[in-house]
């Protein structure tokens, strides 16, 4: 939610606006509503969920896209996420890394999601067509990116450092003091349960 208040309402290029004084010679530029707008979640799992749940706070319109519709999920389903990207006015991706999502936001993708969308990547880099994405932010035929994740990290493509309409992040999205003092001790928690012989409190579902 931060990165789409971010690039929404441009908030980083506010307060550089601000910072440099421009303000007093001309007003700044014109932003895009997050209220009550449309949201597509690539990937309806934990996270999803958790993004979805923040939106409704929004009054967001929620849909998302995945493998297969969730029979309890109160949120429109679509069956590929061009089909999604077309009914968004904001998609966020969150789906798991790897070959089966590899480039799954493609040109196509984006070309969909059109000049008024704005595509946030909270998931892994290599699930967004990086080339495909800035030449769509280059040409403006999506309005912005908000991204945490990318290709071949912390070595950003430094064509991303000359665009405007990009908000970019340093893979932020579990660094809090509070997020990672909870991982440890859930792990110190795991490791207890393991040489007590209990369940352990977190099993990987492949182990399962």
């Amino acid at each position: 939610m931060g990165l789409i208040l971010s690039i929404g309402r441009r908030i980083p290029q506010s307060d550089k606006f601000v910072r440099n004084g421009d303000w007093v010679s001309e007003p700044f530029t014109m932003t895009h509503k997050v209220t009550g707008t449309r949201l597509g979640v690539v990937g309806l799992g934990r996270i999803g969920q958790a993004i979805a749940k923040r939106a409704s706070a929004f009054d967001m319109s929620i849909a998302y896209t995945g493998r297969r519709a969730k029979t309890n999920a109160p949120f429109r389903y679509y069956p590929t996420a061009a089909e999604l990207a077309a009914n968004s006015d904001y998609l966020v991706v969150a789906v798991p890394g790897g070959d089966d999502t590899k480039n799954l936001i493609d040109a196509q993708v984006l070309k969909a999601l059109g000049p008024k969308g704005i595509v946030v990547n909270i998931a892994r880099g290599s699930v967004i067509d990086q080339k495909a994405l800035i030449q769509a932010l280059k040409d403006k035929s999506i309005a912005g990116a908000g991204l945490d994740v990318f290709w071949d990290e912390p070595n950003i493509d430094p064509q991303f450092f000359k665009l405007q309409n990009v908000v970019l992040t340093p893979h932020n999205g579990s660094n809090t003091h509070e997020t990672r003092r909870a991982m440890a001790d859930l792990a110190l928690a795991n490791l207890k349960a393991f040489f007590d012989e209990r369940p352990l409190l977190t099993l990987i579902p492949e182990c399962q």
